[in-house]
């Protein structure tokens, strides 16, 4: 992918972390997957959709709900590594497909609810909305959910995006700040606002694990060359023995919820 809105334009590909992803990007507090069952998103037999799935860490955590889910992600190797955690697993109510979220080729009114995590602002999102309208039945839900990580508020993370700008000048995905919700053009005539939550929450994370967890991080490993990328590991690494374990790292999580209007 290269979108000229993100990074300048740089090339990445989620893909080439895939075997990382799938170990490390389950990082997703419990509290998330409870507001979203509150607000609807896993209900027994309810067929969502999840864009942008990567290796599905959304319908394997909402699995026990009963529901039913289609992961899809434009990268067939992340595609293929949720699989085999599916299978791996015996969650045989996950099927999987490689599309863009833009054009998924499902048929109109196919299902209850369509989520996004952490992907939306990758999508074209007038295109990914009308999708969205386009394959959600009448009155379905689509849960656009995303989870900061806080440098102004924390300065090991701070650290850490300082870093990622010394091998990757070009990497736009730092310096988040408060969340400040503004209904958005691309919900116009499609979508009424049902709930919007923001609330923080801190993580805990080995060394290791949070090491592994930013080399999946489009800055580094989904963008950077083999020996970059290497060079960054050892680097960081060696910056994180000064603190102690856990790591305990503020994060910020998103939730906007909005049903399908009719047009």
């Amino acid at each position: 992918m290269n979108p000229e809105f993100i990074d300048g334009g740089q090339a990445f590909d989620f893909g080439r972390t895939s075997a990382l992803y799938a170990r490390f990007r389950d990082i997703y507090p419990q509290s998330m997957y409870q507001k979203l069952i509150a607000l609807g998103i896993g209900k027994r037999n309810q067929h969502i959709l999840d864009l942008g799935s990567g290796t599905a860490v959304l319908p394997v955590n909402l699995y026990h709900t009963g529901a039913v889910f289609t992961a899809t992600d434009i990268s067939a190797n992340q595609v293929a590594f949720g699989q085999r955690l599916a299978q791996e697993k015996g969650l045989d109510r996950i099927s999987f497909k490689v599309c863009a979220a833009e054009d998924t080729g499902f048929a109109d009114n196919s299902f209850d609810a369509v989520t996004a995590v952490q992907c939306f602002q990758y999508f074209d999102a007038e295109k990914a909305a009308r999708e969205i309208a386009r394959v959600l039945k009448p009155q379905g839900l689509f849960c656009k959910i995303f989870m900061d990580w806080l440098p102004f508020e924390d300065e090991k993370i701070a650290e850490m995006e300082r870093l990622v700008l010394q091998y990757n000048p070009a990497w736009s995905g730092g310096g988040f700040r408060e969340f400040r919700y503004v209904f958005p053009k691309w919900a116009e005539g499609r979508f009424r606002s049902e709930s919007v939550q923001s609330y923080d929450e801190t993580l805990s994370f080995s060394k290791e694990a949070w090491l592994n967890r930013v080399l999946t991080c489009r800055g580094v490993g989904a963008s950077l060359s083999a020996e970059k990328i290497a060079a960054f590991t050892e680097e960081y690494r060696g910056l994180l023995e000064k603190y102690e374990e856990p790591l305990r790292l503020k994060h910020q999580i998103h939730i906007e919820l909005y049903r399908k209007i009719k047009t």
